[in-house]
């Protein structure tokens, strides 16, 4: 089909849920340091910076630390990350993912990454995934979190799309948010009520049909 139009989708909670993965090791950390997180509280932790979360569990458990134990954390925190997502594979692709990206492969619609994850490469590599973006934009690559749209644009400009021609996926107020400041079409993954100001809402990619998929690249 004629395209004229670039996806972006962002990582954790679209393509993959590693958001459990980040609650067990940031709840390990928070303990380890005499406090507890919620589940509640995580969910506002999705589509944030590695540095910010930290800064904001730590204002939760009213701790302050030095910045040498500040970077300790972070280090701790990832490697303790990257050992529990060490063992994930394509089947650990989130439901209705991989027909998606199937379609847009076999029509060589480009589509990118655009995640707050540092580790975004490798999850896309044990998912078996990695090559078929066209573009690859993580926390590596930018300076700005969101709701800034900074990893947005950066992927837009990787991909040779106008702003407005790019459609994204996520599934955090914060991404939605950024999509929106770049005037992209914005589609939440998750509650419909959390992610209100999307343009469009899926539960899930089971909701989303190929139709659907076509009639947005039109648009």
């Amino acid at each position: 089909m004629k395209n004229s139009k670039g996806i972006i989708f962002d990582l954790d909670g679209v393509i993959v849920d590693t958001a459990k993965f980040h609650y067990l090791a940031w709840r390990k950390m928070a303990n380890d340091l005499g406090f507890d997180i919620t589940l509640e509280q995580n969910e506002q932790l999705k589509g944030v910076s590695r540095v910010h979360s930290l800064e904001q569990i730590l204002g939760w458990g009213n701790k302050t630390v030095s910045e040498s134990e500040f970077e300790r954390l972070m280090t701790s925190k990832n490697e303790d990350y990257l050992a529990r997502i060490a063992h994930m594979d394509e089947a650990d692709l989130l439901p209705g993912v991989k027909k998606v990206l199937d379609y847009l492969t076999e029509n060589n619609i480009p589509f990118a990454l655009g995640s707050a994850s540092k580790n975004a490469r490798p999850i896309l590599k044990g998912l078996d995934i990695e090559k078929r973006f066209t573009a690859i934009v993580d926390g590596n690559d930018v300076t700005k979190a969101k709701p800034n749209p900074e990893v947005f644009l950066i992927a837009a400009e990787k991909l040779g799309m106008a702003p407005e021609d790019c459609i994204v996926f996520e599934d955090s107020v914060a991404g939605v948010e950024a999509a929106n400041v770049a005037r992209m079409i914005s589609i939440g993954i998750g509650d419909s009520e959390r992610l209100k100001q999307a343009d469009y809402n899926f539960a899930d990619f089971t909701e989303i049909d190929i139709d659907f998929i076509e009639k947005i690249l039109r648009k």
